[in-house]
């Protein structure tokens, strides 16, 4: 073969190289913008969860809420497809019938402690950013949290003799919406026997490990509701007698005494401070009614 056919064949091949290299070239990226575009494609989601602890210190994944306070809530999104975009959260806590937000919080989860009485309504915005594409979010069900008014009341009287009943002093049941607590109870000396800081505790009727005589005792609780109104209720002395039932279903009526109680009827709010509440501790009988 001459030499310049030998030269006419290498151009030609060396050509055909270069063509099939652009080409592959550009099927390479073909592929990698259709990938692209597939991982971009699909249209990014979010899911609003609300998560609360309750009175037993279990969480329950809820989405509304009907209850007292202190109350602790994870407020959380859950996203989905989000491939390349940016999300851009925004968490607005209003009141009930209003539109201006009291509180706002940008993180992906948030928590809040709420430790006021109302009706609150929880609600997510998002905005997914990808260069000049967004895509919005608004949450069409916003989270809805009544928070109860206060309610905390106390007996009269208990008898710790083991039985079963009323063996404990403390809150009534139903009490709600009790933000900070202290309770103390002094004998007739002042002399402190018993105190305790949450309104499930109580007083077991013992003073340094021994059953504290019987008598009466004076109990001074301060509280502080949700509602958040600092009133201190004095009310007059209230004459009365303790009723309790022997084990025999025999009425007994306890020494006449005044009680000096300032704790709240159920519908009211409950103050900062309480005044000295009488209470009558017996060993003996089984308070069946207490005041």
């Amino acid at each position: 073969m001459n030499k310049p056919v030998q030269m006419t064949l290498n151009f030609f091949a060396s050509s055909l190289c270069r063509t099939l290299a652009r080409c592959l070239a550009l099927v390479c990226l073909l592929l990698a913008g259709i990938h692209g575009h597939a991982q971009t494609s699909a249209t990014p989601s979010v899911t609003p969860k609300m998560t609360y602890t309750n009175a037993e210190g279990q969480e329950v994944q809820e989405t509304s809420y009907d209850g007292g306070a202190p109350l602790h809530v994870r407020f959380e999104a859950t996203t989905k497809d989000l491939g390349n975009y940016t999300p851009l959260y925004e968490w607005q806590f209003t009141r009930e019938n209003s539109a201006t937000p009291i509180l706002i919080r940008y993180e992906q989860t948030t928590t809040y402690d709420f430790l006021e009485s109302g009706n609150f309504r929880v609600r997510l915005l998002v905005s997914f950013v990808l260069n000049n594409d967004t895509v919005s979010y608004a949450q069409e069900d916003a989270f809805v949290l009544n928070i109860a008014e206060s309610k905390l009341e106390f007996p009269n009287a208990f008898t710790p003799n083991g039985d079963g009943i009323n063996d404990i002093f403390k809150a009534k049941e139903g009490y709600q919406s009790i933000v900070t607590f202290r309770a103390d109870v002094v004998n007739r000396w002042g002399k402190r026997v018993a105190h305790w800081s949450h309104p499930a505790d109580g007083w077991d009727g013992k003073s340094g490990g021994s059953d504290a005589p019987e008598g009466a005792y004076y109990l001074t609780v301060t509280a502080r509701g949700a509602d958040g109104r600092n009133t201190t209720s004095r009310k007059p002395s209230i004459s009365c007698a303790a009723t309790m039932r022997s084990a025999n279903d025999a009425e007994f009526s306890g020494i006449a005494h005044k009680v000096y109680t300032t704790y709240q009827p159920a519908s009211a709010n409950i103050g900062t401070q309480m005044a000295p509440h009488r209470i009558l501790l017996s060993h003996r009988y089984s308070t069946q009614t207490l005041a």
